[in-house]
């Protein structure tokens, strides 16, 4: 055969196998439609979405938390946090997996040298045989008693040629898992900034409660020494005495158990945030200023969804799937792989790279199993229906990001008029009080009226802080749920 057509046919087979290394047998990526609805819900108790499209990755928990010391306590968790760290390790993990598994696409080079010391028992004998000892038996010089053979070469073992994508598939699917362990590591670090925040916020309201009780305890407190100023001149029953008692002791337990709580608040926070806080970032009240941005952005839709961690985590995942579906039907067919080496040998080692010593060897191997009891075919069910799981999971993930989503919405467009009214009820129930007790005083109503006042403007103010709390930790949980930025 001439050199030409020696090239030619070269040619040819590396034209056709750089074809079939095209061929990819897993189902094309599509993200999975109609599980939700295109829009949030909107009318009745949802407030009105604007037309402008905002995307809530963008927004940093340093702009939403206002509060320098929340956003201090934040920064920390983030630092020192366990569970997050845990979630950082499997990050770094998947991606030294997913290099494990790329490798394989590319041969395993090696270099090897070595030397060889045999006896040449032939040698020993051509010194006496044949005619002026020329030569030995086989061909080896009759003089040689020993042999010393050198040898050093580079190439690789039984490397598949990926003819029809199973190893590309399968680095794919560890591509694709690595995405989906660093989407989980970010749903961790908005889930640990909700946490915290809500936890600081809940601290803030007990303070407001624990102060709210502490005067309310004074107010009883005076309240049952005028009972009892009148109980001893007759003036009143002992039973004004006694309800009046009732309501202080309660005002009493109250402050009791909100101690325990705020100190029980405070180490939910140093467990968050993996270490003792300073005293000076612990909040001393929520108040009426909001510590965390109050106006959110209206113009939001149900694709924003798509950009939550752990929504992308469900879909990467798919994808890692439909890839597996490549590898498990791409091990249908042949498997080919080739051994080569390039290298040198000689007898002596200052010849070892010298001209005329160079030796190489090519290896192709083709193996297809002639029958496994069903086993690869097996192998493509089981991930067909891996695949058709992983659909249902993401869209399983996708309703249940709506429904927080919606529900948080239903809460915000009905949360204000909720801490309008309770903010009036306290106003109302306060002036109904300060009413009361003056009637009392001046002998035109009855004790038990004042009393009835004081218990509605204690619950009605207790209230008013636990709509504060409802009101705020709304706004966390759709900064958390809208997928929050994480700056």
């Amino acid at each position: 055969m001439s050199n030409n057509a020696m090239t030619l046919r070269s040619l040819t087979l590396l034209i056709a196998t750089t074809a079939l290394a095209g061929c990819n047998l897993a189902p094309k990526n599509v993200r999975p439609e109609g599980a939700i609805p295109l829009t949030l819900p909107q009318g009745g108790p949802y407030p009105a979405l604007g037309a402008e499209q905002v995307d809530m990755t963008r927004i940093g928990y340093r702009d939403f938390f206002v509060d320098p010391r929340l956003q201090a306590v934040i920064a920390t968790a983030l630092d020192n946090n366990r569970d997050y760290r845990v979630t950082a390790a499997n990050v770094l993990v998947a991606r030294a997996q997913y290099r494990v598994t790329r490798s394989s696409q590319v041969p395993t080079t090696s270099a090897n040298g070595g030397v060889t010391y045999t006896n040449n028992p032939f040698g020993a004998l051509g010194g006496a045989g044949g005619a002026g000892g020329a030569g030995g038996a086989g061909g080896v010089p009759a003089q040689t008693g020993n042999l010393e053979i050198y040898q050093a070469s580079v190439g690789f073992s039984a490397f598949e040629l990926d003819l029809f994508g199973r190893v590309r598939n399968l680095s794919q699917a560890g591509l694709q898992e690595y995405f989906a362990t660093e989407e989980a590591q970010r749903a961790a670090r908005i889930a640990l900034i909700g946490e915290v925040a809500t936890a600081w916020l809940t601290m803030a309201a007990d303070q407001d409660q624990l102060r709210l009780s502490r005067e309310t305890l004074t107010s009883f407190g005076r309240t049952l020494e005028l009972t009892r100023a009148q109980f001893r001149v007759g003036v009143i029953s002992e039973l004004e005495v006694q309800q009046a008692e009732t309501s202080y002791q309660q005002a009493r337990n109250d402050i009791a158990a909100l101690t325990a709580q705020i100190a029980q608040d405070q180490n939910a926070i140093n467990l968050l945030a993996g270490t003792t806080v300073p005293v000076e970032q612990l909040p001393t009240e929520l108040g009426e200023r909001d510590p965390i941005l109050s106006n959110l952005p209206t113009g939001i839709s149900s694709t924003v969804l798509l950009r939550r961690p752990d929504v992308l985590q469900a879909e990467r995942r798919l994808y890692a799937a439909n890839a597996n579906i490549g590898a498990a039907r791409a091990a249908l067919f042949p498997t080919i792989s080739l051994t080569a080496t390039l290298g040198t040998i000689s007898t002596a080692l200052g010849g070892l790279f010298g001209s005329g010593t160079q030796q190489f060897s090519v290896a192709p191997a083709v193996a297809l199993p002639l029958f496994d009891g069903g086993q690869r075919r097996g192998n493509v069910e089981v991930a067909r229906a891996q695949q058709l799981a992983a659909v249902a999971t993401y869209e399983g993930t996708l309703q249940t990001a709506f429904k927080e989503v919606a529900d948080a919405l239903a809460t915000r467009g009905t949360i204000d008029e909720q801490l309008s009214a309770q903010t009036a009820k306290a106003t109302s129930a306060a002036t109904a009080q300060r009413l009361s007790d003056a009637r009392y005083r001046a002998g035109i109503d009855s004790f038990l009226n004042t009393l009835d006042a004081q218990r509605t403007s204690y619950t009605a103010r207790q209230a008013l802080v636990q709509t504060r709390l409802a009101r705020a930790s709304n706004l966390v949980t759709l900064y958390r749920t809208l997928g929050g930025g994480l700056n």
